[in-house]
């Protein structure tokens, strides 16, 4: 049976790891997928250390605790849970999709992800789309990340050729072989992988295709760590990636 792997990057998340992982394990996919969460600890402090422990002794059939000693970033973390999920794939119908160890997104979204794969053959990855109801985060600097994300969408866009609304969305559904085939296209240790997976998926020729999702923006003063740095180096990266093209 075809599995799902759940590759959750966790930095500090004392709050909210806990049930993120539950409500992942939740999720009832369509038969025959199966879930498996591939968490990654990026180093974090005591407290979501030791919460990411009692995850794994708590859900030791379906969940996988990764480490590292410091942190490295999202992006590392992503490279780290992609690299465990391709080894441990038994299925040439298995995919990962990437979840936030926050409570932004709602996991029961992946049913409909996975309807894309299930109702075409031919499409390799399915990214989400936040702003389809005008969702914007509270204060000048929600409209801000939103008006930012809405430019790094564009430029990404132009550089690649794809035609999606929110290429930094964290909902990214990979097939398994595929994933397998822009691996080592992945180097960004932080934010920067957002544009960096879209291009390294245009660069091979994948089909994406983009589905509504749900979102509940948190604010930064509740812990959210994308800056406008990581803004500055994802411009870098789609510059990169369209000298590559």
């Amino acid at each position: 049976m075809p599995t799902l792997f759940v590759v959750m990057p966790a930095f500090n998340e004392p709050a909210t790891l806990g049930e993120c992982v539950r409500r992942v394990l939740s999720v009832q996919l369509a038969a025959p997928w199966i879930i498996h969460i591939v968490l990654v600890d990026d180093g974090s402090e005591a407290q979501t250390a030791r919460a990411a422990e009692a995850l794994a002794k708590e859900f030791p059939t379906v969940l996988t605790l990764l480490r590292h000693s410091i942190n490295r970033g999202k992006g590392a973390a992503l490279q780290t849970g992609f690299a465990h999920a391709i080894e441990a794939s038994q299925c040439e119908l298995d995919a990962i999709i990437i979840q936030d160890a926050d409570l932004e997104y709602d996991p029961h979204d992946f049913v409909n992800l996975l309807a894309v794969f299930e109702s075409s053959g031919t499409t390799n990855a399915v990214f989400g789309n936040r702003w389809h109801r005008g969702i914007v985060q509270s204060g000048f600097r929600g409209w801000i990340h939103m008006r930012a994300n809405r430019l790094l969408t564009s430029a990404s866009n132009l550089a690649t050729g794809l035609k999606v609304h929110d290429m930094e969305c964290c909902y990214k559904l990979i097939r398994i072989p595929t994933l397998r085939m822009i691996l080592p296209s992945l180097t960004e240790q932080r934010f920067g992988i957002e544009p960096q997976i879209a291009a390294a998926l245009a660069q091979i020729g994948a089909t994406v295709c983009e589905i509504p999702v749900s979102y509940e923006p948190r604010s930064f003063q509740s812990g959210k760590k994308i800056g406008p740095i990581d803004g500055i180096r994802a411009i870098w990266v789609i510059i990169q990636s369209k000298l590559r093209m």
